[in-house]
């Protein structure tokens, strides 16, 4: 540019030139400098702190990664957490999930050969362990979207033309899908959702009521409503059966179910996790059968412990076009990589790795129910007891042998009806067994499940867990220790809790407060005797003297257990008990619950009577002190009430006057004169104090025996004579012990008290004497001005 305007002929045009080319420099300039700047607030403004500059190193990223992992447990170190047992078969699954992002990326041709030889060899291997001859398997995230993909390739089966015409089809034969009333929950409603069915396509087949597992679909039962179904123009579908049902792990029976299904044209499909044992040694008849169905899902992550790996769901079809509109089938090769972690894991394993995990957890699962079997009062669920991989126990007591702690039933099921408040306090005590259990031994994997007849029950499940958690034999003798200890305080805590309603009534002030759903001793409330009061105000005062109460028992050394009871659904302005043990003393326990109640509301009271009484006194004392002085001043003269003259007055004529004073009596709530003070030279003791309200029942202890315990000579002993009161025993021990002397009657105690009295006297006498040579100190501001003056 400046050589082309050297050039120029005209040096005016070509200075000209020059000076339109810096300027346009510079308004280019400051407008880049304005768009940077505004880019950069951009960026500090709207762009999140991670994203902002060059990015981040992988350091810093794996840092903050394992900063939310494991934040939250080194802040909450009281809650348990259990992290999975993540071993090299682990590694190798979650290596699968690099290498197949890895894989991904490779050229079209070469990825094809790959996912067609993981895919084939994956469904070979699987087929062969759980012995399902020519299947073909399709590997999904979500352990539902098998039966569901399945369920789409049932329709197209079944309807010709629904590829065409779609739900048009539908409006003139209905399907059915037929599922157990045993299955999970929401199932049912799942399958309707993603399939855009109404909820009328679902039936829900009841178990068996009669004969058989309770557990199990009433074949009988289905096959009167297929027929129903069939006479009033709808079409049977598809029935799904459980191989191990979420909740008790029974088995239907599958060889029955499966002739039905071919009767009527049906589709079967099973799931449960007792289909594991397929690819053990020695299977069940039961599940053996399952191998004759037309598709089945597994979940091979919990059974073997492989971390993020697929489920997979078996079938066999003859029409891959079918197959391929269902979606049980890609044409993309990216999908068939979901098997690879899978493969690679599988290999790992070997055939022996895998039959060796499933045979342990079979074996856990055998030596916990052997373990069971000699427990008392502890009753069992199980299909099979030679081999049942689920184990469902619950604590019951039978209501005839209450008050015997020797003798239980041992029945698999519970036999006899119970009514519904006891049956909800034993779904209270067995939630509570099961929540203590898994936290005292959390390598079991125990948890608590709901079954709709036996009710709240103790599940073991290990082919779920074992894999997982690492759960090993001496973690089910541990499980059964911890059971041992916790089954005396629940038959002690269910023994006493009638005694401790029928104590809570007889007492005055205490109120009993039913909660089924407590486990523990009971819940109490005291209450508050108001005295015109409004509700508020009422209300306050009974939280204050609650609340009060609450933390008095807590400070007393006891194994109980006070609480406010839970978060959520509790009663309020109340006091929990926990549970307890067999030598509870619950007439004491109660006793001392109504002192402590009386003496906080009486406390309360005596403070709100003081704060009144101290307020009038004040508002007295200033009236009779204000009477006073100016009988002083009618007294001294007005001329001595001048400054200058009043000193001179007094200088030649001193005026004697003796100080009245005003003190306020807090035993009596009175206000007396000081002049008897001035006359003794000492302050009155007054009138004593009230004493502290205590419990009736404060009794003799031994040495280290906590409050609320009774003193047992021996076991045996307090089955016999638990009815006898404490006080009784203490007379038996009276009559047993040797006559003493005179001399010998005073016992430590009353020596020491002897001796403390002694020392009281000589206590005070020196205090007398002291405060006869010294002016009395509690003299009010009136009397200290006299005095002055």
């Amino acid at each position: 540019m400046d050589a082309s305007l050297e050039k120029m002929v005209d040096p005016t045009l070509a200075e000209m030139g020059k000076n339109l080319n810096e300027a346009m420099k510079m308004l280019e300039e400051n407008q880049r400098k304005v768009e940077e700047e505004n880019e950069k607030k951009y960026a500090r403004k709207d762009i999140p702190g991670p994203l902002q500059g060059s990015g981040q190193d992988m350091v810093s990223i794996l840092q903050l990664v394992q900063n939310l992992m494991h934040g939250e447990e080194e802040e909450e170190t009281s809650q348990t957490y259990r992290l999975q047992n993540v071993g090299e078969q682990g590694h190798m699954a979650l290596l699968g999930h690099s290498l197949a992002a890895y894989i991904s990326v490779l050229d079209r041709e070469r990825l094809r050969k790959l996912t067609t030889r993981i895919l084939s060899d994956t469904t070979l291997w699987l087929c062969r362990l759980f012995r399902y001859e020519n299947g073909s398997a399709y590997y999904h995230e979500d352990d539902r979207e098998g039966l569901l993909k399945i369920c789409r390739l049932v329709i197209h089966t079944r309807y010709e033309d629904y590829t065409i015409e779609g739900f048009n089809v539908l409006y003139s034969k209905q399907p059915v899908i037929y599922i157990s009333s045993a299955a999970r929950t929401g199932l049912g409603q799942a399958l309707c959702n993603q399939l855009g069915l109404p909820l009328s396509c679902m039936c829900h087949v009841p178990c068996n009521t009669m004969f058989g597992s309770q557990h199990q679909m009433d074949v009988a039962l289905l096959d009167r409503v297929i027929k129903d179904d069939v006479e009033s123009g709808k079409l049977p579908l598809l029935l799904v059966a459980n191989a191990g049902t979420p909740g008790a792990g029974h088995t239907d029976k599958l060889g029955r179910l499966k002739e039905l299904c071919e009767q009527y044209n049906m589709w079967l499909h099973v799931e449960g996790v007792n289909l594991a044992t397929l690819a053990l040694g020695y299977v069940s008849s039961s599940v053996l059968a399952a191998t004759k169905c037309d598709s089945m899902t597994l979940t091979l992550g919990s059974w073997l412990g492989l971390p993020a790996v697929p489920a997979v769901t078996l079938y066999r079809h003859e029409d891959p076009s079918l197959s391929l509109a269902a979606g049980l089938t890609s044409s993309q090769p990216v999908e068939k990589l979901r098997a690879l972690p899978l493969w690679l894991s599988l290999q790992y394993l070997g055939h022996d790795g895998i039959v060796e995990r499933i045979k342990h957890a079979s074996q856990l699962s055998q030596r916990l129910l052997e373990n069971l079997k000699n427990l008392d009062f502890i009753k069992t669920s199980v299909e099979d007891e030679l081999s049942s991989p689920v184990v469902v126990f619950k604590f019951f007591q039978e209501y005839s042998n209450r008050d015997q702690t020797s003798h239980a039933a041992q029945a698999s099921t519970i036999q006899h009806p119970i009514i519904s408040g006891e049956r909800h306090v034993y779904d209270t005590f067995n939630q509570w067994l099961g929540e203590q259990l898994a936290q005292l031994v959390p390598a079991s994997g125990v948890d608590v499940v709901e079954l709709e007849d036996e009710g709240t029950c103790v599940r073991f499940s290990p082919l779920m867990t074992s894999a997982v958690l690492g759960t090993e034999i001496q973690d089910i003798d541990q499980l059964v220790d911890c059971l041992k200890m916790k089954i005396p305080v629940l038959t002690s805590t269910l023994q006493l809790r009638e005694e401790f309603e029928q104590e809570v009534r007889r007492t005055p002030g205490l109120l009993y407060i039913e909660d089924l759903s407590w486990p523990g001793l009971g819940v109490v409330r005291y209450n508050y005797h108001s005295d015109g009061k409004n509700d508020d105000k009422q209300e306050k005062e009974l939280e204050k003297i609650n609340t009060e109460l609450l933390k008095k028992l807590n400070e007393l050394e006891s194994d109980l257990t006070f609480s406010l009871g839970p978060e959520f659904g509790g009663q309020k302005n109340c006091v929990y008990i926990g549970m307890v043990t067999e030598d509870l003393d619950v007439s004491e326990l109660v006793e001392t619950i109504a002192a402590t109640g009386r003496e906080i509301e009486e406390n309360s009271r005596l403070l709100e009577n003081m704060t009144e009484v101290v307020r009038k006194g004040i508002q007295e004392a200033q009236l009779q002190l204000q009477k006073a002085n100016e009988e002083r001043l009618l007294e001294e003269g007005l001329l001595r009430q001048i400054p200058v003259v009043g000193s001179v007055l007094n200088w030649f004529s001193p005026f004697q006057a003796s100080p009245k004073g005003r003190t306020f009596n807090l035993t009596a709530g009175s206000l007396e004169s000081t002049e008897s003070m001035y006359i003794s030279k000492a302050q009155g003791t007054g009138t004593t104090p009230p004493p502290t309200p205590t419990s009736s029942l404060t009794k003799q202890r031994l040495p280290g025996q906590k409050v609320f315990k009774r003193s047992l000579r021996s076991s045996d002993a307090l089955s016999e004579t638990s009815s006898v009161s404490h006080c009784d025993d203490l007379e038996k021990i009276d009559q047993r012990a040797p006559t003493l002397s005179p001399s010998q009657e005073q016992g430590p105690l009353e020596t020491q008290l002897e001796e403390q009295k002694e020392v009281a006297k000589a206590t005070t006498k020196d205090t007398e004497a002291t405060q006869s040579d010294q002016p009395p100190r509690d003299c009010t501001e009136a009397e200290e001005q006299g005095s002055q003056r």
